[in-house]
């Protein structure tokens, strides 16, 4: 039988302290009382929002930036985005993190938000770029050693199917934005 959403309580939190803090990311310690009146801890990423985009140049060319991850250790083939900075309107971020990342501008649709994962409170912003044309290079920067490519769309979904990109939600979700799933 199917739980209704009326059938599951939110969780009422008891504390919560810092667990680790570093390079605009942390971590909390969350002690919850569950609805069965136990407790649990979580650890729990306190993340501010991000974007990612889908580009793609007038010839269905996607824009992927290939660099080192060192979380799956090996070097990705994936799509652009970044941190929303304080105060900053998430277009704004986008365009911006789009540029920096791989020197390319286009015309931005918004796609709508998307959950990183359940143990996190970061939110994605998913645009899609179409349009994509390059309008300056790009440069390093002490912790983002990247290269930008491009990959066919046909090419892309083989890509996206082998999930070995850090944001295959964005992917899909741009994909079907455009009615190309």
């Amino acid at each position: 039988m199917l739980l209704s959403m009326s059938d599951i309580t939110r969780w009422k939190e008891l504390s919560r302290t810092v667990f680790f803090e570093k390079y605009n990311r942390r971590i909390d310690k969350v002690i919850y009382k569950l609805p069965d009146g136990s407790e649990a801890d979580f650890y729990i990423q306190d993340q501010g929002p991000t974007v990612c985009m889908l580009a793609m140049t007038p010839e269905d060319h996607v824009i992927l930036v290939r660099e080192y991850r060192p979380g799956p250790d090996r070097i990705v083939a994936e799509l652009p985005g970044g941190f929303v900075n304080k105060g900053e309107h998430h277009l704004t971020a986008a365009e911006r993190e789009f540029r920096e990342e791989t020197g390319y501008e286009g015309d931005f649709e918004y796609v709508g938000p998307c959950l990183d994962d359940a143990y996190s409170t970061m939110m994605r912003y998913a645009y899609v770029v179409k349009n994509a044309r390059k309008v300056t290079e790009t440069s390093d920067t002490p912790t983002e050693h990247t290269k930008v490519t491009t990959m066919h769309i046909s090419e892309f979904r083989k890509h996206l199917r082998t999930g070995m990109l850090t944001d295959v939600e964005i992917g899909y979700l741009g994909l079907d934005h455009l009615g190309l799933l």
